[in-house]
């Protein structure tokens, strides 16, 4: 028998270590992660106890389900079956994880459940880093150069970036000057940007420049960036079906557009992985 017939698709993955453990800590992030969502949208009274909770956080949990614990496992799926797709997607399933439960670390009171909170923050961006350095990328480079467009995609992650770094550092110092009050939940939203900005600012640069980590960490950023504008999209739906908040249509036609940008980068980059 040929030698190379021996060789199953993963083999040939551009892995420098053992995916394992972030295999069973990705596996335990949708399992819990699929626990609180179910716990919020069955016990809203008991978790949700303010209106401003429950308005911001209801409508997320079942984003969740619908979007996060999905992308999460068929990244993992993907990524064993030897799709390089799946392999630089699942660093970005598990960051749009920890992005969502930054928020409620921030924005929820202390009690049982804000354990599992952090633990999925945590969690998620522990094995996001360990991900990340478990893949060569050098050879995901190798593999990708010429066939992504690079500074499209590492452009749009940039300027996506610093618009949310600059809305978020100029609504917590307008309202600092002015001293107009900001709701938990909003100035959540604002301080993860801002901690998050840099991240996505430095992934888009270094696609920019070309560079292997821009290579790895820039599908996964915008992976990640295109889900949160859907779920965003999805959350801003469902609010108004379960709790009191009003439809806005101008603010989904307006986060639409704003998505539109990321879309289109992150379908010719993945169109151009598939080729690769």
């Amino acid at each position: 028998m040929n030698a190379s017939a021996e060789i199953s698709p993963a083999d040939s993955q551009p892995i420098k270590g053992n995916l394992g453990l972030a295999t069973i800590a990705s596996l335990i992030v949708t399992i819990m992660m699929a626990g609180v969502s179910v716990a919020g949208i069955f016990y809203p009274d008991k978790i949700y106890q303010e209106d401003e909770l429950l308005e911001a956080f209801i409508a997320n949990d079942v984003v969740s389900l619908v979007i996060g614990v999905p992308i999460l496992l068929l990244s993992m799926w993907l990524a064993r079956r030897g799709k390089l797709i799946g392999l630089l997607f699942w660093p970005g399933a598990l960051f749009y994880v920890g992005y969502n439960y930054f928020v409620y670390v921030f924005a929820m009171p202390l009690s049982w459940e804000y354990i599992l909170y952090i633990t999925l923050l945590a969690l998620s961006l522990y094995t996001t880093i360990s991900l990340v350095t478990s893949i060569d990328g050098e050879d995901v480079q190798r593999r990708l150069a010429g066939f992504v467009p690079e500074r499209l995609a590492g452009g749009v992650l940039v300027s996506l970036s610093t618009l949310f770094l600059v809305r978020a550092i100029g609504e917590m110092v307008g309202a600092l000057a002015n001293q107009t009050p900001v709701s938990d939940t909003e100035l959540a939203l604002l301080v993860v940007d801002f901690l998050m900005a840099p991240a996505w600012i430095i992934g888009g640069v270094l696609l920019w420049r070309r560079q292997a980590l821009g290579y790895v960490g820039g599908t996964g950023l915008l992976f990640q960036t295109s889900m949160l504008f859907i779920g965003l999209i999805m959350i801003m739906l469902l609010q108004p079906l379960l709790t009191d908040a009003a439809f806005s249509l101008i603010d989904i036609v307006v986060v639409f557009i704003m998505g539109l940008i990321c879309f289109v980068p992150f379908v010719l980059f993945v169109r151009g992985v598939v080729r690769s």
